[in-house]
């Protein structure tokens, strides 16, 4: 299964070194020992912006410091977006570290690769299971996995069909 030609859950290979540390809260809002560095996380920010119809600004459903995305016109399905907001499927920590929605499909792939955690969240039944946290990409390697990432959560949540098989 692919999602956009670049991201292919099959051959996904694992995210090098160690699991990021958070704080310990019921939802981690920083990474206290991996975090993009300044460049990274502006080439991140930049290609979320360079989506269409994504505009930012902060978030509506986190700490306000965090970078919400948002959809002009939103018409995925509920299970895109974080709630109780109708537009914002992600937003970009100071960190790097991201909260965003993805297809069903890419939550495992993403978990057992070592890129990313379900949303503790999502453990709550009015919750989607589609909300994780990815880890911040330190550098551009990691970053392209990011990106992909980004770009099939925004796929999902703009009505944008990129799949293939």
């Amino acid at each position: 299964m692919w999602f956009l030609v670049i991201l292919n859950v099959d051959t996904l290979r694992r995210r090098p070194g160690v699991r990021p540390v958070t704080t310990g809260r019921e939802i981690p809002h920083d990474q206290l020992d991996q975090f993009s560095p300044p460049e990274v996380r502006a080439a991140l920010v930049g290609e979320a912006e360079a989506l269409p119809g994504v505009f930012t600004g902060p978030s509506q459903v986190s700490e306000p410091s965090s970078l919400a995305l948002r959809l002009r016109r939103p018409v995925g399905p509920w299970e895109a977006f974080l709630h109780p907001s109708r537009d914002e499927f992600g937003h970009i920590h100071r960190a790097g570290f991201m909260h965003l929605t993805v297809p069903l499909p890419l939550v495992a792939p993403l978990v057992e690769a070592g890129w990313a955690e379900p949303h503790p969240i999502s453990l709550r039944p009015e919750w989607p299971d589609t909300i994780v946290m990815l880890y911040a990409p330190r550098d551009e390697d990691e970053l392209a996995v990011a990106v992909a990432v980004l770009r099939a959560s925004w796929e999902q949540a703009s009505g944008v069909s990129g799949e293939k098989k």
